[in-house]
């Protein structure tokens, strides 16, 4: 009887210690238990609902992953808040040009999660410019990558004649000019480009960075003497001609309603933006007869667009306060299962995936049914990061332009993103004005954004 009992005991024992050990982990711990929670501003908490469930059932060490929503308009500053309280989260998203502002706040990628070489072969270029540091180290890694396109109203294009949307800047200037209808009162009765101005045209200053792209203007890194916008004037004397009265190719100007608005009312017939405002315009007139084309280049310039997108990176440290008896410890625990589940999330890992045990350094590898980065795009319809994803996007009829730019997309890195940003306003509107000239203009902003970068 006794030797029955011993053997019940055993048993006993061994259940236990496969329930506690998670996908087959070696048990080194009970207590091993790690909470992620990601911040975001763009995603619905639906977006990651069967994703987080998902890895759960892989990993039950990480005993609960949820995202929080924020406003976009305060969330830097919230984000900033909270991780100097020690209250921040354990992955959040960050602007793809944040990077240089939030170095020393982030951990980065382990080489468990990918070495340089696999990160850029997986992500189109303009990931890894941003997120592979110059000490080839990984601080953060992108879902989705969004570019410039060309949105265009298909009816108004019909009525003018017109049957193809323009592949240069040189037709699109044409095609504008053609599209503009004007009044008795020399009012736009009709704009066929909402193009020229800062304040009332949606992303205009990342318009204007795609035009100096194209013209080969050379951005320089933090570590040079700023920047040098030699080939900037084209650009900028190209953009702001569509918004003087002065030009043939006058279609626009600052009077103008805003241009998404403008856009959707049907008054004009094209605008330059990003994949995510597809949804805005169906969803304030889903009638519009939307067309969608790559965006125009430069006849004699360098192919290129812009990209503006975000990234999920990792907090470095975190404030457990009294839940934890060893703090140090459990940060390590977090970081680990944090880039883990983002390598999970966002890498191209086949039919299965490698865990490791953050205690035990037990290493398992476990069957996937999904890719999670493929079900992540196709609930938010968005334009992928990876390449194998954008190979079949490329085909689609809405995604495949953004898809496109996303090969060729570029940034610049900017130690103050929203200063930048506000410099290249000042820059468009003084022109608009009358009070100052495209060089002395490009003079200032040289000078300006030369002493935020040192």
């Amino acid at each position: 009887m006794k030797k029955i009992q011993k053997i019940i005991v055993l048993c006993a024992v061994l259940v236990s210690s496969v329930a506690l050990s998670g996908c087959g982990f070696k048990d080194t711990s009970a207590k091993y238990a790690v909470k992620l929670e990601v911040w975001g501003v763009i995603d619905d908490t639906d977006a990651y609902g069967t994703i987080f469930s998902d890895y759960r059932k892989l990993n039950p060490y990480v005993t609960e992953i949820k995202y929080k929503k924020f406003n976009v308009d305060t969330y830097k500053q919230d984000l900033l808040d909270a991780l100097a309280a020690g209250k921040g989260p354990d992955i959040f998203l960050i602007r793809n040009s944040w990077v240089p502002s939030f170095q020393d706040k982030i951990v980065t990628a382990p080489p468990t999660f990918s070495d340089e070489k696999g990160f850029r072969d997986a992500f189109v270029d303009v990931a890894a410019s941003d997120f592979l540091g110059s000490d080839q180290k990984i601080y953060g890694v992108p879902l989705s990558v969004d570019s410039l396109a060309l949105y265009y109203n298909k009816d108004l294009f019909n009525a003018a004649g017109i049957l193809t949307p323009p592949s240069t800047w040189e037709e699109f200037a044409r095609d504008a000019t053609m599209l503009t209808k004007m009044d008795e009162f020399g009012t736009f009765a009709q704009s066929g480009a909402a193009m020229g101005t800062a304040y009332n045209i949606n992303r205009s200053t990342d318009v204007l960075s795609a035009m100096m792209l194209q013209s080969g203007v050379p951005f320089r890194s933090p570590g040079g003497n700023g920047i040098d916008f030699k080939n900037g004037s084209s650009a900028l004397t190209f953009y702001t001609q569509f918004a003087s009265t002065q030009s043939t190719n006058y279609v626009w100007n600052t009077r103008q309603h805003y241009s998404l608005d403008a856009f959707y009312e049907g008054q004009a017939a094209m605008m330059v933006n990003y994949s995510w405002q597809y949804e805005t315009l169906m969803h304030k007139n889903a009638k519009l007869n939307i067309g969608i084309a790559p965006l125009p280049q430069f006849e004699q310039g360098v192919k290129s667009n812009y990209a503006n997108y975000w990234g999920y990176v990792v907090a470095k440290n975190k404030d457990f306060g009294t839940e934890v008896a060893d703090p140090i410890a459990q940060n390590k625990l977090r970081i680990h299962d944090a880039w883990q589940f983002l390598k999970y999330l966002t890498m191209p890992n086949g039919k299965t995936i490698t865990l490791i045990n953050g205690l035990s350094g037990t290493v398992k590898d476990f069957p996937l049914t999904t890719d999670p980065s493929k079900t992540y795009l196709t609930q938010t319809k968005k334009p992928a990061a990876r390449r194998d994803l954008l190979e079949t996007q490329r085909r689609d009829l809405i995604l495949g332009p953004f898809a496109e730019g996303n090969i060729i997309a570029k940034s610049w890195i900017q130690q103050d993103p929203e200063a930048v940003e506000a410099i290249f306003a000042e820059v468009i509107d003084s022109i608009n004005r009358g009070a100052s000239t495209v060089q002395s203009a490009l003079g200032v902003a040289q000078n300006r954004v030369g002493y935020l970068m040192r």
